[in-house]
């Protein structure tokens, strides 16, 4: 409605919605985990929760969640751009191994071709860690940062996308197969999140709108 020109408050809003025996559909607390315990190399923490940035492909951010189908879990590992909260780059599969991150890492780079000066922040995981993601970021002269030990708030803005997918969509969804739930990640991810979904912190533009706004206005 403000994205409208509209005029109201939260408080009008709910009370609309009650008149009119309207709910929201988020209902479950969605709690993240990180298994950080391994013997494989770990670097500092280059963000500290400065989430700031002032342009495309300066820090991106990683992660990995699952979801639960009848075949079993399916594992989903994101890279997301801070800058306008785009979900750039993902994978997904059965297994939560270091193949999952690197191919998550290298579609995006494939994508996106970043020029330089870029981060790339996760947590502690050993997928993260590996050899091979340490390597490809390297080779493509991507500084490395990860989160601090137990401290999930270190990469909140993933954490907030994983939030979101959980109570807005797959909490509400029964995946008879991993591929159904890939199917249905790709129309939330790509076509609901990057270009439909309104972010108040994007001044209510969607991830794709708010970075064509930004090539628009240089």
């Amino acid at each position: 409605m403000r994205r409208k020109g509209i005029k109201t408050s939260t408080k009008r809003v709910a009370r609309i919605m009650r008149e009119n025996g309207l709910k929201s559909i988020i209902k479950r607390k969605y709690k993240p985990t990180t298994n950080s315990n391994h013997t494989l190399p770990v670097v500092a923490n280059l963000l500290n929760q400065d989430f700031s940035t002032t342009r495309p492909d300066q820090v991106w951010s990683s992660d990995i969640t699952c979801i639960w189908t009848k075949q079993g879990w399916l594992y989903l590992a994101v890279v997301l751009d801070l800058f306008n909260r785009q979900i750039i780059g993902w994978k997904v599969s059965k297994n939560q191994k270091k193949e999952l991150v690197y191919e998550a890492i290298s579609k995006s780079l494939r994508l996106r071709k970043p020029n330089g000066g870029l981060i790339f922040h996760s947590d502690r995981g050993s997928q993260y860690a590996s050899l091979e993601v340490r390597e490809l970021l390297k080779n493509n002269e991507i500084a490395q940062s990860m989160s601090n030990r137990g401290n999930c708030y270190d990469n909140a803005i993933t954490e907030t996308f994983f939030h979101s997918l959980k109570t807005e969509f797959v909490y509400h969804r029964n995946f008879s197969t991993r591929s159904e739930a890939e199917l249905a990640l790709f129309d939330y991810i790509e076509v609901f999140y990057n270009r439909q979904r309104l972010h108040s912190s994007l001044g209510y533009l969607t991830p794709v709108e708010y970075e064509n706004q930004f090539f628009n206005n240089k």
